[in-house]
């Protein structure tokens, strides 16, 4: 998805199997990424403490999020998983600058901000400021939209 085209939560696709008695979660888009959950009832959270920590690391080590997708094989099916909204902007603002090749300084000098104050944009355990992430949007050229959602 291009950052043209932003949503209000992010969501990755986990392909789920039964191994034995428990059941494998794999992340196509996130290799290396994968748990089991033991009971049907934990799939849904023991993938999105996976993905979310793969994306972390990711995000901590100053890594690019490969994105690398197979179909489901025969005896998979998919669940989408809804990552956190704090990492869903730490990737996005993580993409839109890697997409121009911007450096987290020169962002900084377009905003009039410190470059410290952009890498916590970045950074999964920052809490940035709305007035520093619209700031930033601005930057790229973007809105901020929020949303909220029921509860299913």
């Amino acid at each position: 998805m291009s950052t043209h085209e932003m949503d209000t939560a992010l969501q990755y696709v986990a392909y789920v199997r039964k191994e034995g008695r428990r059941h494998l979660i794999e992340f196509p888009d996130a290799p290396g990424c994968q748990t089991f959950a033991d009971r049907e009832a934990d799939i849904y959270s023991n993938a999105k403490e996976a993905i979310e920590g793969w994306i972390e690391a990711h995000l901590v080590e100053g890594m690019d999020l490969p994105h690398v997708h197979r179909p489901p094989k025969a005896d998979e099916r998919s669940v989408q998983i809804t990552i956190s909204p704090k990492l869903v902007l730490a990737l996005r603002f993580r993409s839109m600058r890697s997409e121009r090749g911007w450096s987290q300084a020169e962002i900084a000098k377009r905003v009039g901000v410190s470059q410290q104050q952009i890498a916590k944009l970045e950074d999964p355990d920052a809490n940035p400021t709305i007035e520093t992430i619209m700031k930033v949007a601005r930057a790229f050229d973007m809105d901020l939209l929020v949303s909220f959602k029921k509860i299913a």
